[in-house]
């Protein structure tokens, strides 16, 4: 077997999904687990729906990992990101389904995920949710990075 052969979705033709559907995701072997560093995911178009009122949320997602033994394939990631565009969830609630369900795949040493959404009726709404891997000792800087966002949304640049 290859190296990526598990990978169904890389180089095919595929229609993304209608709605909410962590199925979609795959994961490839870190070629570097002797090392730890950050993988970075920025999706600037990220969509979701209002729950109540059906009214399209548009905001940026921005994904911090450290991997451990697997890795999310970024064609998966986003038409499986692409399914939260008919999919009614509070800002909250998407940010933490999308982290359980990348916890899921990968088994990471540490994540964190952000939310930046475009504000609505006068207020942004930015939610932040992290995990550590009890196995790797993250779990101070878990604390840290959580509590460090009580800063960056507290400035005046930031609420502009």
């Amino acid at each position: 077997m290859a190296k990526h052969d598990n990978l169904t979705i890389l180089g095919a033709k595929v229609a993304g999904p209608t709605d909410y559907d962590p199925s979609v995701l795959e994961a490839f072997d870190n070629a570097h687990q002797d090392r730890d560093y950050l993988v970075t995911l920025r999706c600037p178009e990220f969509t979701t729906l209002c729950p109540i009122t059906g009214q399209p949320d548009f905001g940026t997602l921005l994904i911090n990992y450290i991997p451990n033994v697997r890795m999310v394939e970024s064609k998966s990631l986003k038409l499986y990101l692409f399914g939260f565009r008919n999919h009614g969830d509070f800002h909250e609630d998407v940010t933490n389904i999308i982290m359980n369900d990348l916890i899921e795949l990968m088994d990471p040493k540490y994540i964190e995920i952000k939310g930046l959404f475009v504000p609505r009726g006068g207020i942004a709404i930015h939610p932040f949710a992290n995990w550590a891997n009890p196995k790797f000792g993250y779990g101070q800087k878990a604390a840290e990075r959580l509590f460090d966002q009580l800063g960056d949304l507290g400035s005046a640049d930031n609420m502009r």
